[in-house]
């Protein structure tokens, strides 16, 4: 039985917490740059204003975006390891330390209807657990701002929608996004299981480098179906139009009810924050 100290993460989340909000993934990072040389006129100037951006945040240890983002932990946890103490009160430990010792914003509330009183750490972080066989432990984080995730949406589409119903749902969201989501977009879509585990899906499904497709080919050709007509929308970046509205189109898809066919949709913005903690 392997055994992991709990205490050991918060300084590894709180590192990765600092990390994310500065730098982008390099994965992303060249998706931008690619963008780029396809844009002409304020399209253009809007990705040079982009990635300069990206190149001060490094330069001077500041963050990408203003929001920070609310975070999400998904946990790999291998049901051969021990973990010695709370697991989860040292995750949240992580991002308070992380978002209090880098200055980062605190935008959680504590009630989301009535009293709203900022929390003032960030916290409580959004934890998924999966538990699989072996002794792996892996935690995924990621920062999601609220521009782009209060432009995300879900539909329990009817089966006979098929895959004209999905595909009209998708853009319809990425349309209705706009330039809120601060374009280009990376864009997860989780299809089956239900109306809970489909936005799971669709929002896990940003965790995945962008130079992977779904290894379903169906799937992986429906990715690039979607990136083909949502850029036809000519939304572009940051909303002044463009060649440019989404980088990325992420699927994930799981069994479902005979009688459903749920279909999330994820938006998020151009920076797609994340960062993997492996142990």
């Amino acid at each position: 039985m392997r055994e992991i100290e709990a205490a050991q993460l918060v300084p590894l989340i709180s590192d990765a917490c600092g990390h994310m909000a500065v730098y982008y993934q390099p994965d992303v990072y060249q998706s931008l740059k690619d963008a780029r040389s396809q844009e002409t006129g304020i399209s253009a100037q809007v990705m040079d204003i982009l990635l300069e951006n990206a190149d001060v945040a490094v330069r001077e240890h500041l963050p990408i975006c203003q929001d920070t983002g609310l975070v999400t932990a998904y946990v790999t946890l291998g049901q051969d390891i021990h973990i010695n103490g709370s697991l989860v009160e040292n995750i949240q430990k992580g991002v308070s330390h992380g978002y209090t010792k880098n200055h980062l914003r605190a935008s959680a509330v504590d009630d989301p209807l009535f009293a709203r009183h900022n929390t003032g750490d960030n916290t409580p972080a959004i934890i998924y657990t999966n538990v699989v066989e072996g002794d792996t432990f892996q935690i995924d984080l990621m920062a999601k701002g609220f521009g782009s995730e209060n432009m995300s949406a879900l539909k329990m589409l009817k089966p006979a929608e098929g895959l004209d119903g999905v595909r009209q749902f998708v853009l319809d969201a990425i349309k209705a996004a706009g330039p809120n989501a601060c374009p280009p977009m990376v864009v997860g879509v989780g299809i089956g299981g239900t109306f809970d585990y489909s936005a799971y899906l669709a929002k896990k499904a940003l965790l995945r480098p962008l130079s992977q497709s779904n290894p379903d080919p169906h799937y992986a050709d429906l990715e690039q179906q979607l990136l083909r007509e949502a850029n036809k929308l000519n939304i572009g970046p940051m909303g002044l139009h463009g060649h440019t509205t989404v980088l990325k189109v992420q699927t994930e898809y799981y069994p479902t009810h005979i009688a459903g066919l749920p279909c999330a949709v994820n938006i998020c913005c151009h920076a797609c924050r994340h960062e993997r903690i492996v142990l």
